[in-house]
């Protein structure tokens, strides 16, 4: 048995008699006849407030496509949040604890009676209640099978298309499902790769779950076929009364006139294949260790090994001194940090690294983008072609698109009640998930035996809450990205003794030459109304070791090596339903400890954030494995034994995991941050970017500030989480160094010292990306604005090339692109995303700028690169970039989408929901902001 389920976990434990009852009512078997449960109290008492835009309702019938298409509108509560939540940016200054309802919802539990909109019993054991200002579905069940039933039932109303959209993608058979677009291709080509499973493997998933965690694990597989059935049900109703989503037709699943065709049938197994887009998205950390060694081997090039290896370690900031930290009260988690002297490492030979094939056999449009249109008839021609650039364009999802990596997003603001008016503590935070439409989560509310909550969940896996609030407390999560992948260096062998090349599919596994296990999918697609890409298919396919998938081939000392990437979450994609279990169960979380002991029991990697009336808290949660003693997690290690995780079991990828104490939590700081952060000190960054300048300074200058006044309210709060979204951050954190660099000496030049001038208002006026007055689409300070998204790729450039060299340079921004900015369509989530300033060099400007200065700095760079270190030749640097920048047009600084025209800024850095469905959505003004949102301050306790 694995370390990990040896016996049960205390906290588990403690629930299990409880338990026992409610298992008895968790199969239909049990019948309607139950107690109604008793009254919920809600101690919010109409402080907690939520936000989920554009709306709640993500289904559309064909009828309702084809209007939106023709006519622009919209179906009942698809886009009824939109407005208020796009009116925070101007209105956030002269908000009020009272006026926070203008821009987010009451979050109470329960409908008032002259508020409900309407009421579906599915079954006679549940009622989905929807209220008539957002139509958010209020689940109340008499027993536990009937309320999971009509949270599936709810997710089919609200979210059938998308749901089926996220169980293919996660299959790897999007471009069969939905169309062969390019974007399409791509997409699945990213995601089936990082979790690749046969059907057995997704089954052994879910018996996982039901036989290794107690009683909580056959609840939630209880609980899971419930809402699975819910779902069906709604399904087939749909279905038989043609009220289904209308993509089915467009699709070519569903004849619009004889209603002959299907929609397949959920299965258990498709919520591990969900949650693995999700968890795996939005709950990875680490991996990336063949991209790092090849920019250390850059930097070994260029310097040689031990001032390489220097140089290269100061822009890897495992663990910077200056970076912002969620646990700031000194507090020292240590976990993957550098070891004193390595062993295992397995570096590349210069030039041999090959990624690993993953399309083979290509036939048709794979590969390409070509159309061959259908001949749609007449009433369905306003909806030709709506997915030709895919259902989901490129980019749009984390870790999708050209050149993406896993990022991670969402914020948290909470503040204790000793420094907040009330003396209950405040928080402001949700995910930041990116837009779309209909959106990736659904708001509802679920009240039945042994589950009392309402927020979000992600469609599709959305029997518990995942984050929102509970009878007395409210919870959300940031992304933490912790390290939990890494990369090992396997030996290829041949199976006859002869000698191994790049190419064998064998490899030594504790001394045996092992056959690489293959898996495939072979997809092909036909043009359809929607999609007009022409006939075509090909072939995935991937090797599978007991170290993990294949991602490259090369050789090491000479010899041919695969490399791996082993994530500790492979296999165990929907773990982390016991701890959402146990947040939404009101007689588990009691207060901050019990909290955090649910949390722990999440296995992906995120920051969890707690209120209650008494007090705020935090949690990271992951299955953090323990690595052998000096191996260096941030680069490739050898596939042998005495390198593995420990305890390390690959045949259900099982390991040893750090327990609870280790992991960074706290709880009653006087204040909490988050906008993926480093957590603590000693928690090693699993990446390059966590260094002296985060976006996490944002939030963090302003709620010290906040604290510092005393008296903090939900609108002060709300109003520095506001401000924040709207602010440049290199304006804000950068831009006082640049200027004294540059004013160091009289500028002579006019335009140059026009432009100066500008920057400087801009920075005085709070370098804001905001509108001059609302709907005026112009910002105020619209040509700094400009010159600063113009200046900061150059100015990187020009400070560092020079004395990076060409090839350490562009290695190094591999690992990590320089800028990040509103208007940057290479983001973490596309163009239109709303997420920005995450990732960049800002941190490496900064400490650099400061060595030109003389200024002091822990941590440095191991060399000073503006101007070669010398402050006259940094400011010509600074100012011969400018200078093109200044030169550069609107029109290039903004090329123009589909959306834009070339030249608008205000556009381009929009934020545009991105269509998953037939229904499109109007833009709004940017923020850097959580999709979902709540507001909470709890006046009172169980």
């Amino acid at each position: 048995m694995p370390p990990r389920t040896v016996t049960f976990r205390a906290a588990t434990a403690a629930a299990v008699i409880a338990l026992g009852a409610t298992l008895l009512a968790a199969s239909p078997q049990a019948g309607a006849a139950a107690a109604e449960p008793a009254p919920v109290t809600d101690y919010c008492q109409g402080q907690c407030d939520d936000i989920l835009p554009p709306g709640e309702n993500g289904n559309a019938t064909l009828v309702e496509i084809l209007g939106n298409k023709a006519f622009g509108t919209h179906p009942a509560h698809s886009d009824d949040q939109l407005d208020r939540y796009n009116g925070l940016v101007a209105g956030h200054t002269g908000l009020t604890d009272q006026k926070l309802t203008e821009f987010f919802n009451d979050a109470s539990f329960g409908v008032p009676k002259d508020q409900v909109e309407s009421v579906t019993s599915p079954r006679d054991d549940v009622t989905i209640t929807r209220d008539k200002a957002s139509g958010v579905p209020h689940i109340k069940g008499t027993t536990r099978y009937g309320t999971e039933f009509g949270a599936g039932f709810a997710a089919g109303q609200d979210r059938l298309w998308l749901m089926d959209l996220f169980r293919h993608i996660g299959r790897g058979e999007l471009t069969s499902f939905a169309g062969g677009a390019l974007a399409n291709q791509g997409l699945e080509q990213q995601f089936w790769p990082q979790a690749p499973y046969t059907e057995a493997d997704l089954e052994a998933q879910v018996e996982y779950i039901r036989t290794h965690e107690g009683a909580r694990g056959e609840q939630a597989m209880a609980d899971a076929q419930a809402y699975v059935d819910g779902i069906n049900a709604y399904r087939d109703k749909s279905k038989n009364g043609r009220y289904f989503p209308g993509e089915y037709v467009l699709t070519g699943k569903i004849d619009a006139i004889t209603n002959v065709g299907e929609i397949q049938p959920f299965k258990l197994t498709d919520l591990i294949s969900i949650a693995s887009v999700v968890g795996g998205q939005f709950g990875g950390g680490g991996g990336g260790e063949v991209t790092a060694a090849l920019s250390l081997l850059a930097a070994q090039q260029k310097y040689g090994v031990a001032e390489g290896t220097k140089v290269w370690e100061s822009f890897r900031q495992r663990e910077d001194p200056e970076a912002v930290l969620t646990v700031h009260d000194g507090t020292s988690f240590p976990y993957a940090g550098k070891p004193d002297k390595a062993r295992g490492t397995a570096l590349p030979d210069s030039g041999s690294v090959t990624a690993e094939p993953l399309i083979h056999d290509r036939t048709g449009s794979a590969g390409t983008d070509r159309k061959t249109p259908v001949k749609a008839p007449a009433a369905l021609k306003k909806a030709q072609g709506i997915y030709d650039d895919g259902v989901i364009p490129e980019g749009s999802l984390p870790g999708s698109g050209s050149g993406a990596q896993r990022r991670g997003m969402s914020n948290a603001l909470l503040v204790s009640g000793e420094h907040t008016a009330s003396g209950n503590p405040i928080a402001v935070f949700g995910p930041q998930t990116g837009y779309f439409a209909p959106q990736l989560m659904m708001l509802q509310e679920l009240q039945g035996p042994g589950i009392s909550a309402r927020g979000v969940s992600f469609a599709g896996v959305g029997m518990y809450i995942q984050m929102g609030r509970g009878q007395d407390y409210a919870w959300s999560a940031t992304s933490a990205a912790q390290d939990i992948t890494d990369t090992y260096a396997v030996d290829l062998c041949e199976p006859d003794g002869s000698t191994p090349t790049k190419d064998s599919t064998h490899y030594l596994y504790r001394g045996t030459c092992t056959a690489m296990e293959t898996l495939e999918r072979t997809n092909s697609w036909t043009p359809t109304v929607a999609d007009s890409t022409a006939k075509g298919s090909y072939r995935m396919q991937v090797r599978r070791t007991n170290y993990g998938i294949v991602t490259h081939r090369a050789t090491v000392g000479g010899k041919p090596v695969a490399y791996t990437s082993l994530r500790s979450t492979y296999r165990h994609e929907a773990d982390s339903i016991i701890g959402f279990q146990m947040l939404n169960d009101p007689s588990y979380v009691t207060d901050a400890a019990s909290f955090q002991q649910a949390a722990s029991h999440i296995d992906y990697a995120f920051n969890w954030f707690y209120a209650d009336s008494r007090t705020a808290a935090f949690y990271n949660s992951g299955m953090n494995p323990v690595r052998a003693a000096d191996v260096d997690p941030a680069l490739p290690v050898r596939a042998e034994r005495a390198y593995e995780w420990q305890g390390y079991d690959p045949a259900a990828n099982t390991a040893a995991y750090t327990p609870f104490a280790e992991h960074p939590h706290s709880s009653g700081q006087d204040y909490y941050i988050s906008w993926n952060n480093k957590q603590a000190k000693g928690y090693a960054a699993a990446g390059f970017g966590l260094s002296a300048v985060h976006r996490g300074d944002l939030l963090d200058q302003r709620v010290s500030k906040l604290v510092e006044q005393g008296g903090v309210t939900r609108a002060s709060l709300t109003r520095a989480m506001a401000e924040a979204a709207v602010t440049d951050l290199r304006g804000e954190q950068l831009l006082p160094e640049l200027l004294k660099v540059i004013r160091s000496r009289p500028m002579t030049d006019p335009e140059l010292n026009a432009a100066v001038q500008q920057l400087e208002s801009w920075r005085a006026a709070g370098s804001q990306r905001r509108e001059s007055s609302p709907g005026s689409h112009a910002y105020t300070h619209a040509d700094a604005v400009r010159i600063m998204d113009a200046w900061w790729p150059k100015l990187v450039e020009a400070e560092f090339r020079p004395g990076l060299g060409d090839d350490l340079y562009g290695a190094l921004t591999a690992g990590l692109a320089t800028d990040e900015s509103p208007a940057a369509s290479h983001g973490p989530s596309g163009a239109h995303s709303g997420s920005a300033f995450q990732y960049g060099w800002w941190g490496f400007v900064d400490k650099d700028l400061r060595q030109v200065l003389g200024r002091p700095v822990k941590g440095p760079l191991a060399r000073t690169y503006c101007g070669g270190g010398d402050a006259s030749g940094c400011r010509d640097a600074l100012l011969a970039s400018l200078k093109q920048a200044v030169a550069e047009p609107a029109t290039a600084v903004y090329p123009g989408d589909d959306n834009c025209k070339a030249g608008e800024q205000w556009c381009t850095d929009s934020i545009i929901h991105r269509p998953l469905g037939g229904i499109a959505q109007k833009a709004i003004h940017w923020q850097n902001r959580p999709t979902y949102q709540q507001v909470v301050e709890f006046p009172a306790h169980r």
